[in-house]
């Protein structure tokens, strides 16, 4: 047979995660199917983090204020450092910063995303992590987690994650740490880890893992990008250097998933600790999950359907 008539008979079951596209390799796409992630080495240029680099200084130094965007700090170096990088440990919902907004729609990255969600494409959640160096007081270490618990939209099969190393991140600098295969699992229920005094809002974490399940420490330089599925348990270790640990992500999903209701499911204590949160921040009194989704959505490629 010609090899437009192999390529034409359906494999139903084979791939589940991934689109039929012709970017990812045939053993890409089994890799990210078995295991729930893809490493892709040096696919945003130096250029290119070098720009996002300045932007985030900028809003540290409040040289500019992105509406919406949360930037959380380590309130204890704050005397110490006043506004400068050196406390600021991420900037979350930069959608309305157009520099790091760029991010999001880097044609390098799409063509990509697009093989796991289609060609009609909404940036939904855009964070850049500035993982500030671990102290008796604080840790930046983020429990394992998945990033479904989140997010109110499904399915998860047609939402990515797009994560970049902006420097090299290693095991000294708390790199992300995944484990294999489990975006096979369903979503688990999610809270707060019992440590003593060191938690960060919102970084919450599975409640029951399995401490024996492999674990694979993502050693990235500069410019790699590693694209997971939101049910994939992962996390991110803490940082023993006295640096900085930049990435710069986006969570992506096909404009055609849809909302779902997290009432009487494990995210409905989020949801409340999120709304609370944007209500005290905005004086709003009346919020709901949609609302802030709708907010912090962007169409990057093809047409908004549903989100």
């Amino acid at each position: 047979p010609t090899s437009a008539q192999v390529s034409a008979v359906p494999q139903p079951g084979r791939f589940c995660y991934t689109l039929d596209n012709d970017v990812l390799t045939t053993e890409q796409r089994q890799f990210y199917e078995d295991n729930g992630y893809l490493l892709i080495k040096k696919l945003v240029s130096d250029e290119d983090i070098e720009r996002f680099r300045k932007e985030f200084v900028r809003i540290c130094k409040r040289e500019v204020n992105p509406p919406g965007a949360m930037i959380m700090k380590d309130e204890s170096l704050k005397s110490q450092y006043g506004q400068s990088e050196k406390v600021v440990n991420k900037v979350q919902d930069f959608q309305e910063d157009k520099e790091l907004f760029r991010y999001c729609t880097l044609p390098e990255v799409l063509r990509y995303v697009e093989c796991f969600t289609g060609p009609n494409i909404m940036a939904m959640h855009t964070m850049l992590i500035n993982k500030l160096p671990d102290s008796d007081q604080q840790t930046f270490l983020h429990p394992m987690h998945q990033d479904l618990h989140y997010f109110p939209f499904r399915p998860a099969a047609r939402i990515v994650c797009s994560w970049t190393a902006m420097e090299r991140a290693d095991h000294d600098n708390g790199c992300l740490i995944v484990q294999p295969g489990t975006h096979k699992q369903p979503l688990k229920p999610h809270g707060y880890p019992q440590w003593e005094g060191k938690t960060n809002k919102l970084f919450h974490g599975l409640l029951d893992e399995d401490e024996k399940s492999p674990k694979v420490h993502l050693v990235m330089e500069k410019g790699d990008t590693v694209f997971f599925h939101p049910l994939l348990f992962h996390g991110s270790g803490i940082n023993k250097t006295s640096g900085f640990r930049k990435s710069i992500s986006c969570h992506f999903a096909s404009s055609e998933c849809y909302y779902i209701d997290v009432k009487n499911t494990s995210q409905e204590d989020l949801e409340k600790e999120l709304v609370e949160m944007v209500r005290k921040k905005y004086n709003a009194s009346s919020v709901e999950l949609r609302d802030i989704w709708n907010f912090r959505a962007r169409l990057v490629q093809g047409e908004r359907i549903n989100l």
